[in-house]
């Protein structure tokens, strides 16, 4: 990937800042005395539908040619990816159709058409939303907005990290959850433009690592099974331009169990009276796993990506 290529969250904040909540740069003590370091936490589960995943769609939407937006645009999911393309679109004033699938959700779907979204069920699992939602790019026109693995939607991604840069320039490792890599590209992209000397630490769930694997082959690699059951780190095959990115700017991709990332669902809503989605948790219990290793007193931002929460994945779970 060349330089020219490359994200820029930089002139991504414009089309971005006015239409996103600055989220707070939270300290916790707790957090920081059990581990050692000095822990802050960069709190997107209070950014608009919920999650960061509004930003990047703003910047895609924002550079479409007057007739691509005169079309609309498209995407498949039944997760926080539908509701900011939905979000971003009414925004903008351009016509959005989210595919899902039948059995998605109903909160999800109510919440994607009541920002604003044209809502199509199809088929069973994503695969068959995202066939349908192939299809409508070729029959009307509309403009596919990927989860993941677009550099205009990475650019927009990436400014949580630039926000991170303004609000603590002194932190020193910055840890971040994995599922298609969009989030952790951006960041990382973004911070290591600002300070090279920064260290980026991506977080996976062990019961589907696909940018752990792929890094350590240093080709991209297509898991045969994908068994973690949280909705943000969940991909059997993470994208072309994330994949580069991480091996470019993110020093260490580690995992963690399903089972331990849920303990620290908990552990968050207690301890730091934060709700946040399995795929947000993920730092958290990456750290208080051990697994980010580091001098006492280092300068630490986890990246809670959002609050998106499904209560029903708690059931059977105890405190310890």
């Amino acid at each position: 990937m060349s330089v020219t290529s490359l994200p820029d969250s930089r002139a991504a904040l414009p089309l971005v800042a006015p239409h996103v909540h600055r989220t707070p740069l939270l300290g916790s003590r707790t957090l920081s005395e059990e581990t050692g370091f000095d822990v802050r936490l960069k709190t997107e589960l209070f950014q608009r539908t919920g999650s960061y995943k509004i930003r990047g769609p703003l910047v895609k939407l924002a550079r479409l040619t007057q007739e691509e937006r005169d079309r609309g645009v498209v995407c498949s999911s039944a997760g926080n990816h539908a509701q900011g393309v939905a979000l971003a679109a009414a925004m903008l004033g351009v016509r959005a159709v989210v595919c899902m699938a039948e059995n998605a959700t109903p909160a999800k779907i109510e919440a994607t058409r009541g920002y604003g979204a044209e809502v199509v069920l199809h088929g069973s699992i994503w695969d068959d939303a995202d066939a349908k939602a192939r299809q409508l790019v070729a029959s009307e026109g509309l403009t596919y907005v990927h989860p993941f693995d677009d550099l205009d939607l990475i650019s927009g991604q990436g400014t949580v990290g630039l926000e991170i840069h303004e609000d603590w320039p002194e932190a020193e490792i910055v840890v971040v959850p994995i599922g298609g890599g969009g989030l952790i590209s951006g960041v990382a992209a973004a911070l290591k433009r600002e300070r090279p000397d920064l260290r980026i630490v991506g977080v996976e769930s062990s019961d589907g690592p696909a940018m752990q694997r792929s890094v350590e082959a240093g080709e991209l690699v297509t898991l045969d099974r994908c068994d973690t059951i949280i909705d943000g780190l969940r991909v059997k095959r993470v994208g072309a331009h994330t994949f580069e990115l991480v091996r470019r700017f993110v020093d260490d991709v580690v995992a963690v169990p399903d089972a331990v990332i849920f303990e620290n669902v908990l552990w968050t809503m207690e301890r730091c009276k934060l709700v946040v989605e399995g795929a947000a948790a993920a730092p958290v219990a990456a750290l208080r796993s051990g697994l980010v290793e580091a001098p006492a007193g280092t300068k630490v931002v986890c990246v809670l990506s959002g609050g998106n929460l499904d209560l029903s994945q708690l059931r059977g779970l105890r405190w310890n």
